[in-house]
């Protein structure tokens, strides 16, 4: 009984020690947690018609935080990329046996010999990298580096 208070006693303690971490850290651009809540990047190009849509939790606050700044990437380099992540996301997407048909939902209308322009190519590739590092996917031979 004596051993069993003790235990009772020490089990307390211990539960009591237990460190609570609730600091929180100052929010010190409202833009980027105004892109938290905005899931939703939308592209719209009604001259040459096309339309790109990326509907990811988290993928704005990414490209904002963390992706190079536009310009840093060619247009040409982006482009290369894209069409070949482009390329394996498709063959994903029609196994879905062999992938995850929740990450590969959609395959993508990507034509590499069409000038979607910069901005277009930016936030698709960009997606590509934060797709593959979120989820832990390898959609090429390129290591998905930022």
């Amino acid at each position: 009984m004596k051993y069993l208070l003790y235990l009772s006693l020490i089990a307390c303690f211990i539960y009591g020690c237990k460190a609570v971490n609730k600091t929180t850290v100052p929010i010190k651009d409202e833009n980027l947690e105004a892109l938290k809540r905005n899931d939703t990047v939308t592209i719209v190009n009604e001259e040459e018609a096309y339309e790109i849509i990326i509907i990811e939790p988290g993928f704005n606050f990414w490209v904002a935080s963390q992706a190079r700044p536009r310009g840093y990437y060619s247009q040409s380099f982006m482009e290369n990329r894209n069409h070949l992540y482009v390329i394996e996301w498709n063959q994903r997407v029609l196994q879905p046996h062999r992938y995850s048909p929740n990450l590969y939902e959609l395959q993508i209308n990507y034509d590499h010999v069409t000038d979607y322009g910069y901005e277009v190519n930016y936030l698709l590739y960009n997606y590509f990298l934060y797709f593959q590092r979120t989820y832990k996917q390898r959609l090429g031979p390129f290591v998905p580096r930022i």
